[in-house]
């Protein structure tokens, strides 16, 4: 085989491999089984809001970014989804009286794309939550350049205010030990930093949370990266998993080779738009785990994964409007 046609073919085969991820055709939601266990992934654009639904119990990990831009900034000025969040959970996750009722809730890390959303949720009269698992915002740790740019403060801020408001306990000490949610047995990772003098971003604070029922493993990587090395201290904790919501919505310093190799999941959650360029990372999933789906919450629409035992998960799309 000449080099000229031996480059056409693996172009080719990778055109045709780059196809099936992003197209995975997904039937609609509405079409999913009456299963007592599912992860709804919503679209938020680039961000996080996660319904967890088990045995007629439900929980929120992250809610999306807000309209909120208290300091004014241009880089700040978001469109946000706190309506669509809220409208999600009150036509998925209420009962016959229209109320909301959340076991828990978690904030991953103090970033508007993932908290932003949770004071509109947690105000809402319609809406009730048992308790928050939220690590302190320190300042003090975080890099000069993210503090002057975000508004990592303010979004922490109004989310205790709002849990304050409506009586919410906050768990700000955590300590990783397992607990029950319906059928599923909830790990939080990464709840200790390392003590370091050196300054850092948010995301090296972010919460992952491992999800099992019954042979099936699935974890949701928030943002943790591995730019100071949580994904290699972190992934022989973790261990293998049948699905995982990729850390930083698939952007680089997160997802290493390394956590790839070790977790080797089954399936993969990107939360993220259909504009962002993620075939490198796509490439080095499928090197390593083989050919494997990969589903994005901005081409799909919003995911549901429906999770039964032994590692066995069926996924929906199209379940926003």
């Amino acid at each position: 085989m000449s080099s000229l046609t031996s480059m056409f073919f693996k172009a080719f085969s990778w055109l045709i491999a780059w196809v099936i991820i992003i197209f995975p055709a997904l039937s609609r939601a509405s079409r999913a089984p009456d299963a007592p266990d599912k992860i709804h992934f919503l679209r938020v654009g680039i961000g996080d809001a996660i319904l967890l639904e088990s045995d007629g119990h439900f929980a929120m990990v992250d809610a999306g970014e807000d309209s909120d831009n208290p300091r004014g900034f241009d880089a700040l000025a978001f469109s946000g989804y706190e309506k669509e969040v809220l409208a999600y959970l009150k036509a998925h996750a209420a009962d016959e009286n229209g109320k909301v009722h959340h076991d828990f809730v978690i904030g991953t890390h103090a970033h508007s794309d993932h908290i932003g959303g949770f004071d509109t949720v947690i105000l809402d009269p319609d809406v009730t939550v048992d308790r928050a698992y939220l690590k302190v915002y320190d300042s003090s740790k975080i890099k000069e350049s993210e503090i002057a740019d975000r508004d990592n403060q303010e979004v922490y801020d109004q989310m205790v205010a709002a849990l304050k408001a409506r009586n919410v306990p906050i768990v700000s000490k955590l300590n990783g030990k397992p607990f029950t949610f319906g059928n599923f047995t909830v790990t939080l990772f990464n709840t200790n930093d390392p003590k370091t003098t050196e300054k850092v971003g948010e995301n090296d604070q972010s919460l992952g949370v491992l999800l099992e029922k019954n042979g099936t493993r699935i974890f949701l990587a928030g943002d943790i990266e591995n730019t100071n090395g949580d994904e290699t201290r972190l992934a022989p904790e973790i261990g293998k998993v049948n699905l995982l919501k990729l850390g930083h919505h698939g952007f680089n310093g997160a997802t290493s080779e390394e956590f790839i190799e070790t977790l080797r999941p089954d399936s993969c959650v990107v939360t993220n738009t259909r504009d962002v360029d993620l075939r490198q990372k796509f490439a080095m999933i499928m090197k390593i785990c083989g050919h494997k789906k990969i589903y994005v919450t901005g081409i799909e629409n919003g995911v549901l994964a429906v999770v039964g035992d032994g590692g066995k998960i069926s996924f929906y799309g199209k379940i926003q409007k």
